[in-house]
């Protein structure tokens, strides 16, 4: 008997959900689709496979709940940047590295692109697809030794040129005529940009190999950042940009290490500077409660564009309208900043509109969570 037409379309359509199922199974990346509420309707083998579970046990749970995504300091990904929520609240595609949990446990390395599922001008899922970066990680890692090796090599002669940059500045090889004078301290100037890139590096390198050690002692918050100022006010003032200090809570003293809490807050008052055109502010503001301490340091510098914000804290990364005003910089300053808090068992975050300015702010629990270590390992530029 001859196939109705209704038979026909079904059987169109069977075979058609049944290509979609292979393509969607064959694909060489892990791969899962949502409903417009979150929940798990597929899943692809290899997805099952990287995160190691199989599907019965993943199927019609929540995505964000079944699968925990870090960030490269091992803490939980807010639900709000998780690239399948902005995909559900923009409607558009999102890209992110990143790591999951998987049923042992472990982490591994993702690289993740998601993407809307529209149907009638409407958004009733979502698809992601991702892979495993390990081996893209190792590479990574292999570049952070050389990086730290190669540092540790240059530190020699750096230090050699401007040992002997000082001695013919200061006239211990005879006088000097003023355009000699002036090339040489251009020399120092140079040497030191060099080691402070160096140290930068090599604390990154440390970082993120778990070398750092934490030595807490009480420090006195106010007086740290009075020395930081100090030391940053020279360059404040070729640009005459005003330093303010306002102490609002009256207990300031934490227990943290003093050398990396004064990397971190040297870093951001340095980059507020750095980015704030002549004759702007700079406001640093202690404040807390009884568990935390919070520094903010504002700015009426350039600010960051709204697209740019979620990468701020990216190694290498610097926003598009900084680039365009400022040529100088590695993008690694947040980065490092971010790294060090999160040793020190706190946070920092921001607020930020482009042409406006800037404020980060770090949180600091009173006592600190580091570990105690008799070796500091923390790198200082000389």
């Amino acid at each position: 008997m001859p196939k109705t037409q209704g038979q026909i379309t079904a059987t169109l359509v069977a075979e058609q959900r049944a290509q979609a199922e292979a393509l969607f199974n064959s694909i060489g990346d892990g791969a899962i689709a949502t409903d417009e509420f979150g929940k798990i309707t597929r899943i692809n083998p290899t997805a099952l496979r990287i995160l190691g579970y199989k599907e019965s046990e993943v199927m019609h749970k929540w995505f964000p709940r079944m699968f925990v995504a870090v960030n490269e300091f091992d803490e939980p990904v807010n639900l709000i940047d998780r690239p399948i929520t902005q995909t559900f609240l923009s409607g558009r595609s999102v890209s992110k590295k990143m790591w999951y949990r998987t049923k042992t446990g472990g982490n591994v390395p993702v690289s993740v692109t998601t993407a809307p599922i529209i149907l009638g001008g409407r958004p009733i899922g979502a698809i992601e697809v991702f892979r495993d970066i390990t081996l893209e990680n190792e590479v990574d890692r292999m570049k952070s030794e050389f990086i730290s090796l190669a540092s540790h090599q240059l530190r020699t002669p750096l230090s050699a040129i401007k040992t002997y940059a000082h001695m013919l500045i200061e006239g211990y090889m005879g006088p000097l005529e003023p355009s000699q004078r002036k090339a040489l301290q251009t020399v120092v100037v140079a040497t030191n940009r060099m080691n402070e890139l160096i140290s930068t590096l090599l604390n990154i390198t440390r970082i993120e190999s778990g070398s750092i050690s934490i030595i807490p002692k009480l420090v006195n918050m106010s007086k740290l950042v009075e020395e930081v100022m100090i030391e940053l006010s020279h360059t404040a003032n070729i640009k005459g940009i005003h330093l303010d200090l306002r102490v609002v809570t009256p207990s300031h003293t934490v227990k943290t290490d003093n050398l990396i809490i004064k990397e971190i807050i040297a870093n951001l008052i340095s980059n507020a500077i750095k980015y704030t055109p002549e004759h702007g502010k700079v406001t640093v503001r202690l404040s807390g409660r009884s568990r935390n301490l919070v520094v903010g340091v504002s700015d009426t510098g350039v600010g960051i564009p709204e697209q740019s914000q979620d990468q701020i804290f990216t190694k290498f990364f610097r926003a598009p309208n900084v680039i365009r005003r400022e040529t100088t910089g590695t993008g690694l300053g947040l980065y490092l900043v971010k790294g060090l808090i999160s040793q020190l068992g706190g946070k920092v975050w921001f607020k930020s509109v482009e042409n406006e300015g800037s404020t980060f702010y770090v949180s600091l629990p009173k006592q600190s969570t580091g570990k105690a270590d008799s070796k500091r390992v923390l790198t200082k530029a000389p």
